[in-house]
Parts: structure tokens; sequence; C-alpha cells
């Protein structure tokens, strides 16, 4: 396909998601099966440029003053891909398939300047988030929002049980050119995508992965699973488990001793786990589910940690699922709120005197963060916060000039709040408490 006709094509599917309630990956599967023409890199292209579109949906609506499916891709092929006007309606020459020439307002559209726009807009956030977001981030709200919005990397996490990570980074690279060693772990691999036109690093596919000794998981993943502070020998409790990327990582710096036992309340969540942990050669894992009184109860003040990674907004991924920025409602945010108080009540009780709590979410909202261990903290004669930093720089896995960087993360309570803008990562909220009496 040439590039007028993919052009065609997003537009298309967002035409589709305006009208159906439907995720983006489905509506772009479903476009794909209906084109069997298309191939996997026009897939790939089509595919690129509809969520960049959802990244970018507010600012490019703004700008071009037209948030119908057409203005929204040739306003991102413009605005955050970069073609000029000239450039557009080129690719449009002599291509049957392609929309119709760029009109004069849609032209003005792609030049205009929105830097006296609204807060909501230029961030590209729900406006009833604004607020939120300036707590977060205060004057360097804007840039974060837009952070958000950008396309985010391939991360991996070598498998140090199986592997040493000058092998494994040898074995990816010989893969995936781009690969770099991060910035923040030392066991930590990035693939960057720079071109917002390419397609993902296909990191599942590289025999790196099939062997286990890379898994994917962001960097910032693998510094809440760094905060735990785990050594050899002890027990941890993964507390909403979900698909067991942070019981892998636990698991691995325990070197296969101890036991991590990891829980969550659906089994259905549960079903990925069990052959990553085969991949993996994880043996010190045992996967609990269902009634919690039940699974769990012989562990009460028992765990030398507890992780909670606590169910979220997950606003802190919307580079992954930028459909997922749109669909978010007040109502969400507040049964969110319910949910991380019930489980910061009922997993203290599984932390043994001396052992650690460990708090994260994929959020970047205060609501969701510092205010709910707040809360905690205040209503806790046990509890007490430390800094996340110190425990994770304990472990020896930060590369020079890490901390550093990590610095700027540092909030209440000695959490840390990683984004887009200030470590390239997801937006993960990391709180670590101890229990002490």
């Amino acid at each position: 396909m040439r590039d007028g006709a993919r052009i065609a094509a997003a537009i298309e599917i967002l035409d589709t998601l305006t009208r159906q309630n439907q995720p983006v990956k489905d509506a772009v599967r479903d476009w794909g099966k209906a084109h069997r023409f298309a191939g996997s890199g026009d897939r790939a292209w089509i595919g690129g440029l509809v969520l960049d579109a959802l990244r970018h949906q507010s600012s490019t609506a703004y700008a071009m003053e037209d948030d119908s499916a057409r203005s929204l891709a040739l306003g991102t092929v413009g605005r955050v891909w970069g073609l000029d006007a000239d450039a557009i309606d080129a690719l449009f020459e002599g291509d049957d398939h392609a929309p119709e020439k760029l009109t004069e307002a849609e032209r003005a559209g792609l030049a205009r300047d929105i830097s006296d726009a609204p807060l909501h807009i230029r961030a590209d956030v729900p406006e009833w988030l604004e607020a939120s977001l300036l707590r977060a981030f205060g004057e360097a709200a804007a840039d974060e929002g837009r952070a958000l919005s950008s396309r985010a990397p391939v991360d991996l996490r070598v498998n140090e049980v199986k592997v040493d990570f000058d092998k494994a980074f040898k074995e990816v690279s010989s893969k995936l050119k781009a690969a770099e060693k991060s910035r923040l772990v030392s066991s930590g691999i990035r693939i960057p995508q720079r071109d917002p036109r390419g397609k993902a690093a296909a990191a599942e596919a590289i025999p790196a992965y099939g062997k286990g000794w890379v898994e994917v998981q962001d960097i910032g993943s693998q510094l809440a699973a760094l905060a735990s502070g785990v050594v050899p020998g002890q027990q941890v409790l993964d507390y909403c488990a979900g698909a067991g990327g942070k019981t892998l990582a636990l698991s691995a710096l325990l070197v296969n001793t101890g036991q991590v036992h990891a829980w969550d309340i659906d089994w259905r969540r549960l079903r990925a786990i069990w052959p990553r942990l085969k991949r993996a050669d994880a043996r010190n894992v045992q996967v609990k589910d269902g009634n919690e009184d039940k699974a769990l109860s012989d562990l009460v003040e028992k765990m030398d940690v507890v992780f909670c990674d606590a169910p979220c907004t997950g606003t802190g991924t919307w580079r992954r699922r930028p459909d997922a920025k749109w669909r978010l409602k007040p109502g969400a945010l507040a049964k969110r709120i319910e949910e991380q108080n019930t489980v910061l009540e009922r997993a203290q009780h599984y932390v043994k005197p001396g052992g650690r709590l460990v708090y994260v979410t994929c959020s970047v909202l205060p609501e969701e963060n510092e205010d709910r261990v707040g809360d905690f903290l205040a209503k806790s004669a046990v509890f007490k916060s430390v800094p996340a930093l110190d425990v994770i720089e304990a472990t020896g896995q930060l590369p020079e000039g890490g901390r550093e960087i990590l610095e700027t993360c540092v909030g209440l309570h000695g959490a840390l709040q990683l984004s887009p803008g200030r470590t390239d990562t997801d937006g993960f909220y990391i709180c670590v408490m101890e229990r002490v009496g």
C-alpha cells in the first residue's frame, strides 16, 4: 500500500471508533481481516497512525478546529509526524485510494500555534484531570502530558538466573540493532522507538525471549520490583499478582530461593503466569487464587515483603493504551481509590515485624498515590515510610548516574513518582513502608 492509502485506512478506522465503543486494537484487527491485501508492514503503519491520533486527539482537534476522523489523521501526520502540507498532498498524488487533497482550512490547522490553549489541550488529557496533573507535576504538567502522549519504547529485563547480562545483551542486540543498555537498571535493555512510522520491536519473537533470557518489562516496573529490596531466602507475597510480570522479577531477585506467593482474587488474570514461569525457569513461586482468607490465611505476619501492585486508573501507561485515556471517567477513579484503600488495609496483615510493605501503582494521579499512603500511615501505628530510592540503591542494580535521575522523582513519604517526562518510563508510583511494631 502507498502512504496515501494507508492514511485513508487510518481515517476509516478512526471513524469506526467514533461510532462504536470498541478497543482500538480490535478495530485495527477487524480492518485488517476485512482488507487481506494489507501486509504486516501496512497494518503496523496504519495502526501506529491511529494510536498516535488518539494520543494527541485533544491538541490536534483544537489546532485543526475539527474533531472528525479525517482531521485527526491528517493533523497527526502533519503536527506529530512532521510532514508539511505540500508533502502530505504529494502522498496523495496519483493514488486513487488516497483521501482528497488538503483544504485551505486544513493547511491552516497544520500550522496553527496552540501555545496559548488551555492546559488540558496542550497536555492532551481529559479536562477533568487537569487539576490532578497540576498537583502531580506543577509547572511541568503540560510537558508531562505531552510525554504521556508519546510512543513508548520496548524494555527488556535480563533474567540473570539463566544468563549473565553481557551474554544476553549480545544476543538481543544481534537481532534488535537499536538495543541499548538502560540508564536506570543494570539488568535492563531498551529498544527505543525513534521513527513514528516504524514498527515496534518484535521482542517476543527473538531467540533470547524464547529461551527465557529476557522478559518484556518496562524499566519503571523493573525499578518497582527492586524497591522490594528482597534478598535470597526471603518470603514474599505478590498481592494482586495479575499476569505475573513483577512476580518473575521478584523470583529472579531471590535467585530461585525463598518463596514468592503470587496471589490474585481472579484466576483469569493469572492465566498468563504459567508459561512465563516455565520459560523463566522460576522454581520458587507458588500461585494462589480465589478467596483471600482461604488462600493466604497461613501467611499472616510471616512475609518479609508484601508487594502490592494495586488496581489503578492506569494513567501512567497512556503511552501504550491511548484509547483508555479518553474512556476514563471520574467514577472509575473513585472506584479505584476504594479498592486501593482496601488493598492497603488487607495486605498489611501479612507483613511480619521488621518486614516491608511496598505500594505500587501505574498512575500519576496523587489521589491514587500519596493521598492513599498518607491516609494509611495516618491510621497505622506500626508502619513508617522509608526512602524508596535508598532501598533500590542498596540492591546494587543502579547504573552510574541512575540515582541522580531518580532523585528528581522523590516526593512525599520518600516515594518515587516516575513518568515519561522524568525517567522515560511508564508513570509508576513506588512507596516503601516498614513495619516497626
